[in-house]
């Protein structure tokens, strides 16, 4: 995997909508990464609307692959999530993006492009907060993503509520928000599960919809292939009248119980505030005890 140039002060980096519309302003943000010493270019897209998105799928396309494609700009952070980049993930040409690799930020909906970079480009992306996010954000998660851009040193060590499988893996993480990734299955932007660690996320999905999302990965051959698994938040989980009767840790391990690679939860990534900032592409040590979960970061 290809790893882009860490961020210095000084360096110019760009905000752009690849999918919904910005509900409120994101100068929080904006003075946040100011103050890290970088120079904040915003997108058309920012200010733009056309139904649900920010602007039609022409103009979201258009000002990403400006970024792109534009040497000066280090670092493409998406101001939020919401559904609508996989409408203009086709549209865009890698080229300039291969040849000058730069950092692209965010989660849940920009799992797309997550995937579609390392699919097509091999090039390590970082999951994290995004400025829409910012204002309900910790601090720490805040500072995660400045180390993650900056080259800092990424190590996590939490003890998780939920009892995992003990063992240790080493290997690349990839991941994102699972109903993204499941929709990526079969196509050109499917990331390779092979020997890798995956993270995973969803937020205000039902039990039986997670739980056939990951029979559907299961099915195809990913679930088997790792060599770790990371369950991270699953936040705003809901439920049928009638239970489905298993909860999110159930579910999971059901579906990987004959396999033997570690599994940890309750890991701080996702729809929550205290969303940790993941180098994905990036080569990690995963290590699970009954008490302590650590992942750290080559």
């Amino acid at each position: 995997m290809i790893t882009p140039p860490y961020l210095q002060k000084g360096d110019r980096i760009a905000i752009t909508c690849p999918g919904k519309s910005l509900p409120s302003d994101i100068s929080t943000a904006i003075d946040l990464l100011s103050s890290w010493g970088l120079e904040v270019v915003l997108g058309d897209t920012v200010h733009a609307s056309h139904h649900q998105f920010a602007g039609t799928d022409e103009l979201r396309a258009k000002d990403l692959q400006r970024f792109l494609d534009d040497p000066s700009i280090k670092a493409i952070v998406a101001a939020r999530g919401g559904y609508g980049t996989i409408r203009i993930v086709d549209q865009l040409d890698l080229a300039g993006f291969v040849k000058s690799p730069k950092w692209l930020v965010g989660f849940s909906d920009i799992t797309v492009l997550h995937s579609h970079l390392h699919a097509c480009c091999q090039v390590q992306t970082i999951h994290g907060q995004m400025p829409l996010n910012v204002p309900d954000a910790t601090k720490p998660s805040l500072d995660s993503l400045r180390s993650a851009l900056f080259g800092e040193k990424l190590r996590y060590e939490y003890q998780p509520q939920t009892t995992g499988r003990a063992g240790q893996a080493s290997g690349i993480l990839i991941g994102g928000n699972l109903t993204l990734l499941v929709i990526m299955t079969g196509s050109v932007s499917q990331m390779d599960y092979h020997d890798k660690i995956l993270f995973i996320e969803d937020v205000g999905e039902y039990l039986y919809s997670i739980d056939r999302m990951l029979w559907q990965l299961k099915r195809a051959g990913k679930l088997s292939q790792l060599r770790g698994l990371i369950v991270g938040g699953f936040t705003d989980v809901k439920d049928n009248a009638i239970p489905f009767g298993e909860s999110i840790p159930e579910i999971v391990m059901n579906l990987v119980k004959e396999y033997s690679y570690p599994v940890c939860f309750d890991f701080p990534a996702g729809h929550i505030p205290d969303n940790y900032s993941l180098r994905l592409g990036s080569e990690v040590d995963l290590f699970v005890s009954e008490k302590t979960t650590t992942v750290s970061f080559s």
